[in-house]
């Protein structure tokens, strides 16, 4: 039965800290073969701490999660609201689509989805976050409706969404869907 423990300076939140204790247990039942039951994981506070001749006292900045991230942003965009979304974005980001090339731009999607349909939104079935080394990557999945540009619905057609998040910004997007095996000829 594996307990950890986990020392963090004051400053953090209640939310970081439930967040960092989660994914703790999560990390080791991946690696131990042990009960969600029988993980214990803890968080306590040092007052302050010394390394390398500096001292310190308080925590540093956190991190959105990265899901909740991802899912505002697609969201936003959903709602066509443009400006907030592009906020979440880290410089540099890239987005590809199905059939298209690599695009850094909201106005490249936008004229991009003007030849496929109308309108369009997901319906979310999982989210899930896998932590690496310098980013957090971020799989969405479920279901796209819409509207085809003959103004006919539709709905039910799957999509993966992958991105990469760092520094509290999404540096990436990758969507693969079947919305091009269902198209109707317009």
């Amino acid at each position: 039965m594996p307990v950890v423990s986990i020392t963090l300076l004051p400053g953090y939140s209640a939310q970081a800290r439930e967040r960092l204790v989660e994914r703790a247990a999560r990390s080791v039942r991946s690696v131990i073969a042990a009960s969600n039951a029988g993980t214990t994981v803890f968080v306590q506070e040092a007052a302050t701490y010394q390394r390398d001749g500096q001292r310190f006292s308080a925590g540093g900045p956190e991190l959105p999660d990265a899901g909740a991230l991802v899912r505002h942003f697609l969201e936003r965009m959903q709602a066509r609201d443009l400006q907030a979304a592009e906020q979440l974005l880290a410089p540099g980001f890239v987005m590809t689509f199905p059939g298209a090339p690599a695009m850094r731009h909201f106005s490249q999607l936008l004229e991009w989805a003007k030849t496929r349909y109308s309108r369009i939104g997901k319906q979310f079935e999982r989210i899930d976050q896998c932590w690496g080394e310098d980013a957090t990557v971020v799989y969405c999945s479920g279901t796209l409706e819409g509207v085809w540009l003959d103004g006919s619905t539709f709905s039910g057609i799957r999509f993966i969404d992958r991105f990469e998040v760092a520094g509290g910004l999404i540096v990436r997007q990758d969507v693969w869907n079947d919305l091009g095996e269902v198209m109707r000829p317009h």
